[in-house]
């Protein structure tokens, strides 16, 4: 039976950390050589691979997944702050944006790439915003 300190305390080799974390062997390899994940204990064929590891792995693939580039996600695993800085859009760029109207004659334009947002997190706000703008109106018409 695990316990949790078994679990804490586990070692993978490569091919069960990648199965784990359903990517390739080539892909982790790869992530390991341009330091996205820490370099495991030991070398070659006995390196063990650990908790750690497997929680980098899954950051990174919820990350990228997300749409975050990889120069990013190196920057947030390594301890930078999370919100993304803003960066000028260079000519011939092309982002897509959500129009949503919450009410007559007002309109917000929503980059949620821009804003790091997950889809959860657009779907909240859009949910809050309508609510927000039937609140007002309700107290308008009061």
């Amino acid at each position: 039976m695990n316990t949790s300190s078994d679990k804490k305390d586990s070692s993978y080799l490569l091919p069960e950390l990648c199965l784990m974390a359903e990517m390739s062997v080539r892909t982790v390899r790869y992530y390991m050589q341009i330091g996205l994940v820490s370099k495991p204990e030991g070398g070659t064929r006995a390196a063990r691979y650990g908790a750690q590891h497997l929680e980098q792995l899954l950051l990174i693939k919820k990350w990228s997944s997300a749409g975050v580039s990889l120069e990013r996600i190196r920057e947030l695993l390594h301890g930078a702050p999370a919100p993304l800085e803003v960066k000028p859009q260079q000519i011939g760029s092309i982002s897509v944006c959500t129009h949503l109207t919450v009410a007559q004659g007002v309109e917000l334009v929503i980059d949620a790439g821009k804003a790091g947002w997950t889809p959860e997190q657009l779907r909240e706000f859009v949910r809050q915003a309508i609510e927000l703008a039937e609140r007002m109106k309700n107290s308008q018409d009061a």
